[in-house]
């Protein structure tokens, strides 16, 4: 495994920039999330990594050694890509014993290989079988194997759970994770849901038009996001345009006004963002001392099995979501058009 550091990385196509000075650095072992809309750059990032996209500036080490310019084979790095890209008329053995053919290791040592790899995601079993006779999710193991055969210093996926349905994807994912934590490969996995990036990463890269936004834990990622675009792009946030009054209040452009916590909030904050699973709904009840609240009518009500999703409006027409999870929440059930005080407290908000 391999500690990798990424200067100053350009990627120009003419005169459009799809990759825009991006530096980062990723520890031995450790597992990175590329995460973002389509377009921002992160696949192109991974394949100026992989040695598959030449880079127009910047440069890419392997344990302080500069890879910027040698080609994918002189790198060691295992792929895995959205396509399975496996081999129809030859057997998940062959597969996945195809690169260390190409790489003239001997016949005996090739076979220890591959049933080792075929051990470490489960597929001994089918060593035998067609790729054809292989569910979608074993046909991806298959991939993942052939990926970490050679022994890599690199694990590099590119959105590789794309093609399987949410079930498969779950599984697959957490397979995915142990893995990489049996290995200990440091892994980059190029991903645009932001559920697997949250469920598999120990660090996230969350990534716009070129550039890295935030890097951070998901816990930082998610709770603590250092602009707006990342509170918008990973989950739903309520969102309320305005200003800070100067007194630790936030008052929004149509008259609502509401505590915060301005420790570390810009002086020149003009959006307050609030998760939903941070609003409580009550009928009839202050909120408690420090907290920010506001009466609203409850206009929808979906129910979603663990918890239920509600749009309230308060008075102004300002909409706010609210999540409330149906084991704390339920006995006093509420229907749209009941008012009620929606609250959360001060140190939950976010200004952008």
């Amino acid at each position: 495994m391999s500690s990798i550091l990424i200067k100053d990385l350009v990627k120009r196509h003419g005169a459009q920039v799809t990759v825009d000075h991006v530096s980062l650095e990723i520890g031995q072992g450790e597992f990175i999330a590329f995460l973002g809309p389509s377009g921002c750059g992160k696949t192109t990032t991974l394949r100026m990594i992989a040695g598959l996209t030449e880079a127009s500036a910047g440069s890419i080490h392997f344990d302080g050694r500069d890879v910027t310019r040698l080609p994918p084979y002189l790198r060691n790095v295992g792929l895995v890509f959205q396509g399975y890209a496996l081999f129809p008329h030859i057997s998940v053995a062959e597969n996945v014993a195809f690169g260390l053919q190409m790489r003239n290791v001997g016949r005996e040592e090739a076979r220890r290989r591959v049933d080792e790899a075929l051990s470490l995601v489960k597929l001994a079993h089918l060593a035998g079988r067609l790729p054809k006779e292989l569910s979608g999710g074993q046909q991806q193991r298959v991939a993942l194997a052939r990926a970490i055969v050679y022994k890599p210093e690199v694990l590099l996926l590119d959105e590789p759970l794309s093609a399987l349905d949410a079930k498969l994807r779950t599984e697959v994912r957490t397979e995915l994770r142990r893995l990489q934590s049996a290995l200990g490969l440091t892994t980059i996995f190029v991903t645009h849901d932001q559920d697997e990036a949250l469920s598999v990463a120990d660090r996230i890269v969350v990534m716009s038009a070129g550039r890295v936004e935030q890097v951070g834990t998901p816990r930082e990622i998610y709770q603590r996001p250092a602009t707006r675009f990342v509170a918008e792009f990973i989950g739903l946030t309520n969102l309320f345009p305005g200003g800070l009054d100067g007194h630790g209040r936030f008052r929004c452009e149509d008259g609502e006004c509401f505590a915060v916590t301005t420790t570390d909030a810009p002086s020149n904050a003009s959006v307050l963002a609030i998760r939903p699973e941070q609003v409580r709904l009550v009928r009839g009840v202050p909120a408690p001392d420090g907290e920010s609240a506001v009466e609203a009518t409850v206009e929808d009500v979906v129910y979603r099995g663990a918890l239920t999703e509600f749009v309230v409006r308060t008075a102004s027409g300002a909409k706010l979501a609210a999540h409330l999870q149906n084991a704390d929440f339920g006995r006093d059930e509420l229907r749209p058009g009941d008012r009620v005080v929606a609250s959360w407290p001060a140190d939950a908000s976010m200004l952008f």
